[in-house]
């Protein structure tokens, strides 16, 4: 025998059991330590992650804006954050004006302004209406080619003359929405010629 007595072996069994907990806990704490290390590392990744898809995402939007220029004969298109490429203007099917594709992102006064004083011949020679027009552009991210639509509203105003009858010109502009199709601009122009005709 070691000479100990029963209270001195109780007493050591105890002190190891105290030790191996200590240890286990030990051993506890900093697996938990090293599962809460991955886990914000991988929350930080998804995090990093997730604001690089939204900021390729914000990149890639497309964001028209409109302005009034040359004297307020034509309407001047561009985008903030991309260049514009190539760019198509559709107008309502019902005036009879053609789809234009102009080297300048713009829409000239001089394409619509017959059509619309046509269109609203017959009434009084001062008025005011609103023409919707379709501008489909493309532009580059990166490499690669995208394409956005809007619709541009253009604030329009004719007044009568003693000798040449009536002219049109441009009072404003605004992007009345983004996306938008042919459908949605030749309901818009009926809406406005439903409302010229009251």
């Amino acid at each position: 025998m070691s000479g100990e007595t029963p209270d001195q072996a109780a007493t050591r069994r105890r002190w190891i059991s105290l030790a191996e907990i200590v240890a286990v806990s030990g051993l506890i704490i900093g697996a938990l330590t090293l599962w809460m290390n991955w886990s914000d590392k991988r929350d930080a990744a998804e995090e990093k992650a997730a604001a690089s898809v939204a900021a390729s995402a914000a990149e890639a939007r497309f964001a028209l804006e409109a302005e009034l220029a040359s004297g307020g004969d034509e309407v001047r298109l561009s985008d903030p954050k991309h260049e514009l490429l190539e760019t198509t203007v559709t107008f309502p099917k019902a005036l009879g004006v053609g789809t234009q594709s102009p080297a300048t992102a713009r829409i000239e006064r001089d394409w619509f302004a017959g059509a619309v004083l046509k269109a609203t011949d017959g009434g009084a020679d001062a008025r005011e209406g609103r023409l919707p027009v379709l501008v489909t552009a493309r532009y580059r991210v990166g490499d690669a080619m995208r394409s956005g639509r809007a619709i541009v509203e253009i604030v329009w105003r004719t007044e009568g003359h003693l000798m040449r009858g009536r002219s049109l010109s441009i009072e404003a502009v605004r992007v009345r929405e983004p996306g938008g199709d042919a459908k949605r601009v030749d309901a818009l122009w009926a809406a406005e010629m439903k409302r010229q005709r009251i």
